[in-house]
């Protein structure tokens, strides 16, 4: 199929075409060695952080297991997008059927969901940790906290049906060229035939609420830890909750403050292409390679944990 489908002929795939001005073999191949040496240190950090858990039965509370979760996401995020991106990148266009494309979506719409829901979660787990200490091991034991990780997943992907479903009601009948790096849901609804206007606007509506209520949620929890932890007799028992609270509060910040920015950036006239693709790749890439690195720089328990599970390796002499 032709880029520009001219006929009334309903589309069956998609033509992916990449950044507009970034098409030239030389930039492809920059791109190409830009993306696949981050996938491997997302990869390599996040599978750490599993084995870490895995292999250290004293993580094995409901905090690491959030943490554990958040790091199967961020492999499912980036593995979603990334590689075929690779293969993008090496070739000059990509076409995909139209049916993988929608799949696609799906699964980025889900993931995006899942990581607003598991981050409030984290939020929560915090919350009960510390302004409810006693109650904390009957309300926040393993099989519970697992339990609630399954239900963000299946609320996450409940939230990307919708705008699916409302798209899929439009026929497809004239170009077939997302300009773009992969299935992006907002390049795509742009190519239906018919007034988008509406669904445009319910789509981001209920884009913003996945966002905006788990944040106020996590605002919420937060105020009132900070209340709690003010109130610790000991400057070491504060500074002890402050720490373990700060590394959960980096990493919501940072998936917040790059989401925000990739939706304003879509609202902002005149913003070009390449940047808002940048901006969406940003959102998808960054916070997956930074959580890993927070965890283990930030979490004492972690890094022991590390530090042992590499003496047991030999990759690290045991008199360290």
């Amino acid at each position: 199929m032709s880029g520009e489908n001219q006929t009334n002929m309903p589309v069956t795939e998609f033509l992916i075409t990449g950044f507009p001005g970034l098409r030239d073999q030389e930039s492809r191949k920059t791109l190409f060695a830009v993306f696949l040496t981050v996938y491997l240190f997302i990869l390599v950090g996040n599978f750490l952080l599993i084995l870490i858990f895995s292999s250290d039965r004293t993580l094995h509370t409901p905090m690491y297991i959030l943490v554990c979760g958040l790091a199967v996401l961020d492999i499912a995020i980036t593995t979603n997008t990334v590689p075929s991106m690779l293969v993008l990148f090496r070739l000059e266009s990509r076409s995909t059927p139209f049916a993988t494309c929608f799949i696609q979506i799906v699964f980025f719409q889900g993931f995006f969901s899942t990581e607003c829901f598991l981050l409030c979660l984290m939020a929560y787990d915090r919350y009960i940790a510390i302004c409810n200490p006693l109650h904390y091991p009957n309300l926040m034991n393993n099989s519970r906290i697992s339990k609630l990780m399954a239900s963000c997943w299946v609320s996450g992907f409940i939230c990307a049906a919708p705008p699916v479903v409302l798209t899929l009601r439009f026929p497809f009948c004239g170009s077939n060229q997302i300009n773009h790096c992969f299935c992006d849901f907002a390049s795509v609804l742009h190519l239906a035939c018919g007034d988008v206007k509406m669904t445009s606007f319910v789509v981001l509506s209920m884009a913003l609420s996945v966002l905006a209520f788990p944040m106020m949620y996590i605002v919420f929890s937060y105020v009132k830890i900070i209340s709690s932890v003010l109130k610790i007799a000991t400057s070491e028992g504060r500074m002890k909750a402050f720490y373990t609270c700060g590394t959960h509060m980096l990493v919501i910040s940072i998936f917040y403050f790059v989401a925000s920015a990739v939706i304003i950036s879509y609202r902002i006239p005149g913003t070009s292409v390449d940047m808002r693709i940048i901006g969406i790749l940003f959102h998808n890439i960054f916070p997956t390679l930074t959580n890993p690195v927070i965890y283990c720089l930030r979490t004492k328990e972690i890094r022991d944990s590390l530090f042992k599970t590499l003496k047991k390796g030999r990759i690290l002499p045991k008199s360290l």
